[in-house]
């Protein structure tokens, strides 16, 4: 159920508008939890008993975020550039939303490119324009299916997974969650890891998803979701069906030179320390940065930095840059 709480005066374009809307019912929540303790399981059942009055204390209502117009996306394009296309289809589908009384709806995004070109940046940049949360889920390090779904209660240590846990303990019905190399998801023969998803990805069933753990349903259908991967061969047919594939390429050279130009910019602006340095990088050391992966960056950056207040400058050298991160981190370029 969604209830409205927008204010009477639209607020200025681009800002977003705030819809409360109920993502369980609680009569499910009062009545699993009565009957555990009619069934005298409140010891034994304890995590779940604390999950039901969690859910019941927080209650069911959470914020829906939208766009009340499109909203000035130039910044992002600048920072991503080799994220246009995707950029652009989120621009669609927000320009949808504000122009109805409809929920912001976002077909679920597959981003499909090498390692270091800013995937999981541009969920964080996504979820910031959009006024709402985001939820890393990793699937490489998945030992179990239960990190999407959570697992039966009746196991030793037994937990919510990640989607009930986004939803319930956040703010938000529409959080962003990022589905991280999907394509790295373990092959289990007894247990699908990528199974919850089927559901999950449309929006009609997953309005009544269903953790294993807590086995209430909760209204999952706003979550917006973005996978990410180095290799579609490894994701089944039927949940690449049911998203949009975006190649994402390595940056080329003046692209890369752009992005180390305005994180330095940014890097300066978030620290105390940072009117100690110059306004502007160098070109050799726009060059150096240029040749590393997006992701590695800002931890060059903050070296270089180090460095060059060691050596009481107020600029930054290419010694300054970390010597190996370069060889390591180099990705190539477009021409």
């Amino acid at each position: 159920m969604v209830h409205e709480s927008v204010p009477s005066m639209a607020p200025p374009r681009g800002l977003p508008i705030a819809r409360v809307r109920d993502i369980f019912n609680p009569d499910d929540v009062e009545q699993r939890l009565k009957r555990l303790k009619a069934q005298g399981h409140e010891r034994e059942q304890a995590t779940l008993c604390q999950t039901y009055e969690r859910m019941l204390e927080r209650g069911p209502q959470r914020f829906a975020v939208k766009p009340s117009g499109v909203p000035d996306m130039a910044p992002l394009y600048e920072q991503l550039p080799n994220f246009r296309a995707v950029l652009d289809d989120v621009k669609r589908h927000v320009a949808l939303a504000q122009a109805g009384s409809d929920s912001l709806e976002v077909t679920p995004i597959l981003l499909l490119g090498p390692p270091g070109v800013g995937k999981t940046h541009f969920a964080q940049q996504l979820a910031e324009l959009l006024a709402t949360t985001m939820t890393l889920v990793p699937m490489s390090s998945m030992t179990a299916g239960w990190l999407l779904s959570g697992s039966s209660s009746q196991w030793k240590g037994a937990k919510p997974g990640k989607v009930f846990e986004a939803l319930v303990e956040g703010d938000f019905a529409n959080p962003v969650i990022v589905v991280d190399e999907i394509d790295k998801a373990s092959d289990h023969a007894q247990y699908d890891p990528l199974g919850a998803l089927y559901g999950l990805l449309e929006p009609q069933t997953a309005q009544r998803f269903v953790d294993e753990f807590a086995e209430v349903p909760i209204d999952a259908s706003q979550v917006i979701w973005i996978t990410t991967a180095n290799d579609e061969r490894a994701i089944p047919e039927p949940i690449l069906n049911r998203m949009n594939v975006f190649e994402i390429a390595p940056p080329t050279r003046d692209e890369a030179r752009t992005i180390a130009r305005l994180l330095y910019a940014r890097l300066r602006a978030a620290h105390d320390w940072g009117r100690l340095f110059e306004e502007e990088l160098s070109d050799e050391v726009l060059d150096q940065l240029a040749q590393l992966a997006p992701r590695e960056m800002r931890r060059a950056l903050m070296t270089a930095f180090g460095n060059a207040r060691l050596d009481e400058r107020d600029h930054l050298l290419p010694r300054d840059l970390p010597a190996s991160s370069a060889a390591k981190s180099r990705i190539g370029f477009l021409n």
